[in-house]
C-alpha cells in the first residue's frame, strides 16, 4: 500500500520509542522477581515503587492508592465487583449507564446473577449522562456508581465532577472508566470526586497488558483474584516490571503533551467532521459536536454497511473503526449508538476515526479524497435505501 494512515488510536496506540527505552533494561539485564529479598528482586523492586509514585503525583493521589492490573478490562472488573462485593452487607444496588464499556457493563450483569440490581441511566441524544437523573436514581442501599468519563465510540465527555460531587455527599463510592482521556483531560482524582478511576496503558502511547486502578484510601473493596500477596494482596500475582515501568513512562509524557496536542487534534478533528458532512450526502454525526474527546469522529453514512466501508478504506491504506462488533464475529449493531436513540441502521452504517500523535492535516486530507468515492460505490450496490 502507498498510504499507511491508522486512524484508530482509541483502539490502541503505537508505542512511544521513549516508552521501549526505559522499559528495555527490565527484560533481560533487571529481570528479577519483585518479591524476592535479594538485589537483582529489590532492583525490580524499587522501578515499581518509582513508577506508582510517578503516577500516584499525576492523579493527584497517594502512592499506596495505586493498584498495577493488567490492563483496562481487570481494572473494571476489580472495582465494579470488588467494591460491590465487599459493601453487599450495606446493600445491593449498583447505578451505571447504559453506555459503558462491556468491562463494566458484563461485570454489572455478573453481579446482577449473584442478586445485586443495576439501574442503568440512558444517556441524552447527544450521549451525555444527565447528573440529575444519577442522582435521582441513588438509593439508600447504593453502593457503588460507576461512569465513564469518555466514551471508547462516540467519545463524549460525561459531568463526573459533577456527579462525583453528588456521590461524596451521599457517602457512595464513585468510580469511572478513564481509559480514553489520558493525554486528553484533566486526571486529578480530587478535582474529579472520584474514588475509584481505570487507566490503560494501550490507549496512551504505552505497552499492552498493563493499566491502574486507583483506589481512595478507606474504600472497601474485595479481591477477585487469589495468590500471593503483591498489590497489597489486591491484585496477586507477579508483576509485569517492564510493562508498569513503561505504563508510567507514557503516562508522564501524556500529562507532558496533554494542552498543545488537545488544542492540535482539536482543530483537525472539527475539520474532518465539517468536512465529511459537507461531501458525503446522507450522514450524521454520532456523539455531542463540542463535549467530545479532541481525537474522536465517529460518523454514521447511511444506506451502507460499516463493514464494508472498512474493508474499502482498509484497501486504501487507512485503518478505522465500525459501529458493529464485527471483531467479536458479531453483526450486532453498536449498544451505544442504539442509546442515542437512533434506529439499527444508523448503527450500522457508523464508522469511528479517532486521531493520533502522528496524525496530519494531509492524512484528514486524503481520507476525504477517498472516502466520498467509497460512498457512492457502495451506494450504487447497496440493498439499503432508505
Amino acid at each position: 500500500m502507498e498510504n499507511n494512515i491508522y486512524l484508530d488510536h482509541a483502539a490502541t496506540t503505537p508505542m512511544d520509542p521513549l516508552v521501549y527505552e526505559v522499559m528495555k533494561p527490565y527484560f533481560i539485564d533487571k529481570f528479577g522477581n519483585p518479591s524476592s529479598i535479594y538485589q537483582t528482586g529489590q532492583i525490580a523492586k524499587n522501578a515499581i515503587e518509582k513508577s506508582r509514585l510517578q503516577v500516584a503525583e499525576i492523579l493527584n493521589a497517594k502512592p499506596e492508592e495505586i493498584i498495577f492490573t493488567s490492563g483496562g478490562t481487570e481494572s473494571d472488573n476489580l472495582a465494579i465487583l470488588g467494591v460491590a462485593r465487599a459493601n453487599k452487607h450495606k446493600g445491593k444496588h449498583i447505578i451505571t449507564s447504559n453506555i459503558e464499556h462491556h468491562a463494566v457493563l458484563h461485570a454489572c450483569e455478573a453481579l446482577e446473577k449473584e442478586g445485586f440490581e443495576v439501574t442503568y441511566i440512558p444517556v441524552e441524544k447527544n450521549g451525555i449522562v444527565s447528573p440529575d437523573k444519577v442522582k435521582k436514581a441513588m438509593r439508600d442501599d447504593t453502593v457503588l456508581v460507576s461512569i465513564m468519563y469518555a466514551n471508547n465510540e462516540i467519545g463524549t465527555i460525561q459531568p463526573i465532577a459533577k456527579i462525583g460531587r453528588t456521590c461524596k455527599k451521599r457517602g457512595i463510592p464513585f468510580h469511572t472508566d478513564a481509559c480514553q482521556t489520558t493525554g486528553a483531560l484533566m486526571l486529578d482524582v480530587d478535582k474529579l470526586h472520584l474514588d475509584l478511576m481505570t487507566i490503560n496503558g494501550s490507549k496512551m502511547y504505552g505497552p499492552k497488558g498493563v493499566g491502574v486502578l486507583y483506589i481512595r484510601k478507606g474504600i472497601a473493596l474485595s479481591q477477585i483474584m487469589y495468590g500471593g500477596g503483591q498489590e497489597k494482596k489486591i491484585r496477586p500475582g507477579t508483576e509485569n516490571v517492564p510493562a508498569i515501568i513503561g505504563f508510567a513512562k507514557a503516562l508522564e509524557i501524556a500529562e507532558k503533551e496533554r494542552e498543545k496536542e488537545s488544542k492540535r487534534l482539536t482543530k483537525l478533528r472539527d475539520y474532518m467532521i465539517k468536512e465529511i458532512l459537507n461531501k458525503i450526502p446522507k450522514t450524521q454525526l454520532n456523539g455531542d459536536a463540542i463535549n467530545r474527546l479532541p481525537n474522536n469522529v465517529n460518523i454514521s453514512i447511511l444506506e451502507i454497511e460499516g463493514e464494508s466501508l472498512l474493508l474499502r478504506l482498509d484497501m486504501k491504506g487507512i485503518s478505522a473503526s465500525s459501529g458493529s462488533a464485527c471483531t467479536s464475529g458479531s453483526l450486532d449493531p453498536s449498544h451505544v449508538i442504539l442509546a442515542l436513540g437512533k434506529p439499527s441502521f444508523v448503527a450500522h452504517g457508523s464508522l469511528r476515526f479517532t486521531l493520533g500523535r502522528s496524525t496530519t492535516k494531509k492524512d484528514i486530507d486524503y481520507v476525504l479524497e477517498v472516502l466520498p468515492k467509497i460512498a457512492e460505490d457502495l451506494r450504487a450496490i447497496s440493498p439499503i435505501s432508505l
